[in-house]
């Protein structure tokens, strides 16, 4: 340790994906990096592991996310291209669910609007491209074919290895014990070191609450279990054959992949059985009720695949309240930034947020619009990004889209986030206000 300097242009605490990538993002502009990570480097005790994780550009959630997935695209091929690895898979991807369901619809207003190829098949004619598939016939499936899977640890890997070969400290089995503003900067105190730096980046999934109070509440960790499953029919379940899928069934909504890395069919359950704690407090692993719970849903809907349990996985959601993200600089100190939570659907943007990061670390700005994902829509006084906003908005100028069930205000010099009716979130079978969703009255039907 003694080598080391203890002083970086900035320290990045979490080494995942979205840490990974902010350290080779801001090393690639000449600045000096310490990350920091608690557990090994990739570790399986959060959120960027599971062999597959899902990337799509179809997005129900809301159209800011469309654009940033295009970047997005853009960066995975860029460390592609450093690495030397394949990391990005595009053998297409799958959101379906009833004609009037949020993700349906959703999914084919955010194509549309945005000029993405796209393929709608119904139930049947899905099963009939994809024999792996048999989901309902009233069911309406949307095909893209750029969708696909990343392969998170093998990410996580390429982008330390390029942020050291740019000069990045990347340390691993060290764990924060606090952090406090030093002047413009910051202090970091580790259980081996302590360390300044300008400005200092929290990208430690379920565990960032526990060095931001800000966020208590606001980023809550879940438990998801995973399960690989033997096919009966292997053919079926090729990366040739078998699309990523997004679904809304009767049961609820389902995410899974074809074979790939390790034997067995993969998928899980969004937010599972909704169990919710502090990261180390939530369980390790998985029961029969798990593996119960997921087969029974492979055997209605996808019947070749359920032969032996190959693998049981745990890993973690962490879940804002409305289910986007949260990305914004600290409220009071401004040389801090963050992004927590990401709510089950994040990792996809691993590479666009390392670049957001990189630019809130470096001045305090993006170049990305990230109006949507301020902490202070949930109350509080908005950060220094979004109060240069609103003196913009004072003066008639124009600013990025708000979140779709709030409108954004200027109130005495506050920002103002006022909640639809829509209310929390909600996934029922047909059901069209998820509160992440495009607006029922922004959806065409062309049915």
């Amino acid at each position: 340790m003694n080598a080391y300097s203890r002083h970086y242009n900035s320290i990045v605490i979490g080494v995942g994906g979205m840490g990974s990538a902010a350290c080779y993002e801001l090393a690639k502009r000449g600045q000096s990096v310490l990350g920091i990570e608690q557990f090994d480097i990739p570790h399986d005790q959060g959120s960027s592991h599971g062999y597959t994780r899902i990337i799509r550009l179809a997005y129900y959630e809301h159209p800011s996310y469309v654009m940033l997935l295009k970047r997005a695209y853009e960066l995975w091929e860029e460390i592609e291209r450093v690495s030397g690895e394949r990391l990005l898979y595009k053998i297409g991807s799958i959101d379906a669910g009833p004609a009037d369901s949020w993700v349906f619809k959703g999914s084919f207003r955010s194509v549309v609007q945005m000029g993405i190829d796209h393929e709608v098949l119904t139930g049947i004619e899905l099963s009939r491209r994809f024999p792996g598939y048999r989901l309902p016939q009233d069911i309406m499936a949307l095909y893209q074919k750029d969708g696909g899977f990343l392969t998170p640890e093998r990410c996580v890997i390429s982008y330390v290895n390029a942020a050291m070969a740019l000069g990045a400290e990347i340390h691993g089995r060290e764990t924060v014990l606090g952090w406090e503003p030093h002047g413009d900067g910051v202090r970091v105190t580790t259980d081996r070191a302590t360390y300044t730096a300008d400005s200092l980046v929290f990208t430690a999934g379920s565990w960032n609450s526990d060095l931001m109070p800000w966020l208590h509440g606001l980023a809550t960790p879940e438990l998801q279990v995973l399960i690989w499953m033997q096919p009966e029919r292997p053919e079926y379940f090729r990366l040739d054959n078998f699309p990523v899928f997004n679904c809304l069934v009767e049961e609820g909504r389902y995410y899974g992949f074809p074979v790939f890395g390790v034997p067995g069919f993969k998928f899980g359950k969004y937010h599972h059985f909704e169990e919710q704690g502090r990261p180390h407090e939530i369980r390790r692993n998985p029961h029969r009720k798990d593996e119960e719970m997921l087969r029974d849903f492979a055997a209605r809907y996808f019947p070749h695949a359920t032969g032996p349990t190959m693998t049981l996985k745990e890993c973690m959601f962490t879940n804002a309240p409305d289910g986007h993200f949260i990305v914004d600089l600290h409220p009071e100190f401004p040389q801090v930034s963050f992004a927590s939570a990401c709510s089950g659907h994040g990792y996809k943007f691993a590479s666009v947020i390392g670049e957001i990061l990189a630019d809130l670390a470096e001045r305090q700005q993006s170049r990305h619009d990230i109006s949507l994902f301020a902490l202070s829509r949930f109350g509080g006084h908005p950060s220094k990004i979004h109060r240069e906003k609103l003196a913009l908005i004072e003066h008639g100028l124009p600013v990025g889209e708000g979140h779709p069930g709030y409108r954004t205000a200027s109130r005495n010099g506050q920002l103002s986030m006022r909640k639809s009716a829509q209310g929390e979130r909600s996934a029922t079978w047909g059901d069209t206000a998820d509160p992440r969703s495009w607006q029922t009255q922004d959806v065409t039907p062309f049915w």
